[in-house]
């Protein structure tokens, strides 16, 4: 068996990096958290990309580049002027025939011909200005010299071949040598169409594959439906319209004065008009037809024209599947993308395609129905990302994590080394016990251990911590762009239990005018309700005392919140809201910091606003519980909450160890 090999040119586009999983979800992450919603994320990701991704918005900026260029590039009206000077070089060369006919006329012939060359001359001194009429008028004149008859035929020929060609793209092979035959078959195909189109119109069901199989050369391949050929024919009448529209009004009737009059033959040019009133019943082009602006001044042929209409409508409809593929990136053409816009167009369409693939293989996110959320693994991933961006930042802004160490009895390892003491846990260093040996006994075997020899670890006990973050939640924590700071340091402080201080718990309350416990797992697509008022501190701690009840030992609130209480609940639990703070909202607040207090639970509160309101509250709260109170920029907040949960919980270890 042989293999066989494909070489080609290298282009570039054979380059193809696959995406990474990690930095394609870290690229995702701040959004995610910030607004809530996967799929948003996702549709934005497509619309903006990022440092390794181009997004839609990208290609949407080159192809409008491109289009400007061609549009500062031509002059359309002189599509009108080429027919005219090419009409004119007809005229020319039949002047100049006319005068070697006289010329080489015998003396006994050349008066006779010298009346007829007169005849000619004035007729051809009083031809129309406009394309139509000198198309007209020179059709009815009788050529005298061969040369011009012939290039005039084949001109017209030519036109014609344009306009139809404009009309049924597809026509090329039946159409260029088009005889008076043949526009009796187009004539006959146009009455067919507008017969199926007219029983499509009056409900009946139209014979499409009768159609097709006598006409289907008129068309190109591929349509397969009467819905098919009704897209194809509005697109290329539209392309016509466009190309008029895009003129100067004197060019634009030039040219349609001429076109009416390239269709000579009055069947045809009916049947046409009766075809132009139902497409525009039934499938109107106006969307389509749109004006170019060209202001450019280098010329184009009438085909030129025509193909620049065909051009600029591709890129039309590129532009509208760009800005729709945020949402259905499967929308995007990526053939017409590279025709367009070249092989690179495509090679970044297919990336922004496979962004959601690597995601799904990497096991970060999974398809439940039509929608796409984060996974367990996805969570993790998220959290760890937002542990390595804060302490990034510690690590930029030099605020140390002091390591407190201490020996004693124990249950948890340290680095330190001692001498075995009764009642220590047996928790040998063999290498350092055998040295000792060694350099008591000498080299040799065997190897007699003594009790003086013995090296163990020194140990640490092990406290463990319940920590309940509460997140304010209110309106004015999204207004002021605290909200995502917060939702981060909940990711990572969740990460770094986990990885961590396994034995550590940790619960999430998000409040606003009432609180509720939140699932770790739901961090990222957590988002604000803007319709919500109030910052009810009081049903934060409510819930938070009854999650730390659970628990012995350590236990503490981290609260973060831009304002002051505004909102309790009433004895019959419903919420009683005001702003600026009642009197009444305040006291019921700090009861349920005294009872937090009689708990022994400790309260610490990061200030994200340095309003004299929330100082003054903050400050009552801290007398009661004798908890701390920072006030921190919501950029700084990730460092003050991570230093605080490690180097309180290492405060509590000392404690213990030294007791």
């Amino acid at each position: 068996m042989s293999a066989s090999f494909r070489y080609s040119r290298w282009d570039g586009s054979q380059l193809f990096e696959e995406l990474d999983p990690e930095r394609t979800l870290d690229a995702l992450a701040d959004d995610l958290m910030n607004y809530g919603d996967l799929n948003a994320a996702l549709q934005r990701l497509n619309r903006w990309g990022n440092q390794d991704l181009a997004g839609l918005e990208k290609l949407l900026q080159d192809l409008q580049k491109k289009r400007e260029e061609e549009l500062a590039r031509y002059d359309l009206d002189t599509a009108v002027d080429a027919i005219r000077e090419q009409l004119q070089q007809v005229v020319d060369q039949e002047r100049a025939g006319i005068e070697r006919k006289v010329a080489d006329a015998p003396p006994d012939s050349r008066r006779l011909l010298e009346r007829m060359a007169k005849q000619r001359r004035d007729k051809l001194d009083r031809l129309p200005d406009d394309l139509g009429g000198r198309v007209k008028a020179l059709r009815n004149y009788e050529f005298m010299d061969d040369g011009a008859r012939e290039a005039f035929e084949k001109l017209v020929d030519q036109l014609q071949q344009q306009v139809m060609n404009q009309m049924f793209q597809g026509m090329k092979q039946s159409i260029s040598q088009m005889t008076k035959q043949d526009l009796g078959a187009v004539r006959e195909m146009v009455r067919d169409l507008n017969a199926m189109l007219e029983a499509r119109r009056q409900g009946r069901q139209p014979d499409f594959p009768g159609f097709m199989e006598k006409h289907g050369h008129f068309f190109p391949p591929g349509i397969e439906s009467l819905d098919q050929l009704l897209e194809h024919l509005q697109r290329q009448m539209a392309q016509m319209q466009s190309l008029l529209q895009s003129m100067s009004p004197e060019a634009r009737a030039e040219l349609r004065q001429m076109m009416d009059e390239l269709l000579q033959d009055d069947s045809l040019r009916l049947e046409l008009a009766r075809l132009a009133g139902l497409m525009q019943q039934m499938a109107p082009p106006s969307e389509l037809s749109e004006r170019y602006p060209f202001f450019g001044d280098e010329p184009v042929s009438m085909q030129q024209a025509m193909g620049l209409m065909d051009q600029l409508q591709q890129m039309d409809r590129l532009e509208s599947q760009l800005q729709r593929g945020s949402f259905r990136l499967d929308d995007v053409d990526p053939s017409l993308a590279e025709s367009l816009l070249g092989p690179e167009a495509r090679r970044q369409l297919d990336q922004l395609q496979q962004v959601s693939r690597v995601l799904e293989k990497a096991g970060y996110i999974e398809r439940k129905g039509r929608r796409l959320e984060l996974t367990p693994k996805g969570m993790r991933r998220i959290g760890k990302g937002a542990l390595k961006d804060i302490f990034a930042q510690l690590k930029k802004s030099q605020v140390g994590q002091h390591q407190l160490r201490a020996g004693g009895q124990g249950t948890e390892a340290a680095e330190e080394l001692k001498r075995y003491e009764y009642g220590d846990p047996f928790l040998l260093d063999m290498k350092e016990t055998l040295f000792n040996s060694l350099q008591r006994e000498g080299p040799g075997v065997p190897v007699r251990l003594q009790p003086d020899d013995f090296q163990v670890h020194h140990t640490e006990h092990a406290s463990q911590a319940s920590t309940v973050l509460m997140i304010d939640m209110s309106r004015s924590m999204f207004l002021r762009g605290c909200f995502l700071a917060a939702k981060k340091v909940a990711i990572a402080l969740d990460a770094l239990i986990r990885s961590q201080f396994p034995r550590d718990s940790l619960y999430v309350i998000g409040f606003s005018n009432t609180a509720v416990q939140l699932k770790p797992q739901n961090l990222p697509g957590l988002a604000l309700n803007d319709y919500v008022y109030g910052t009810n501190m009081q049903h934060g701690f409510q819930v938070a005392r009854s999650l730390l009840a659970r628990h012995r030992g350590n236990r503490q609130i981290v609260m973060i919140t831009d304002g002051e209480p505004t909102a309790h609940l009433d004895q019959g639990g419903q919420v009683f809201f005001h702003y600026p703070p009642t009197f009444r909202t305040v006291q019921e607040t700090l009861k349920e910091v005294q009872r937090c207090t009689r708990d022994h639970i400790v309260i610490n509160t990061f200030m994200l606003e340095r309003s004299p309101y929330l100082a003054d509250f903050v400050s009552q709260m801290t007398r009661i519980n004798k908890g701390r109170a920072f006030f921190v920029s919501p950029e700084r907040l990730g460092e003050y909450v991570l230093l605080d949960f490690v180097s309180g919980r290492q405060r509590r270890r000392y404690a213990r160890a030294a007791g």
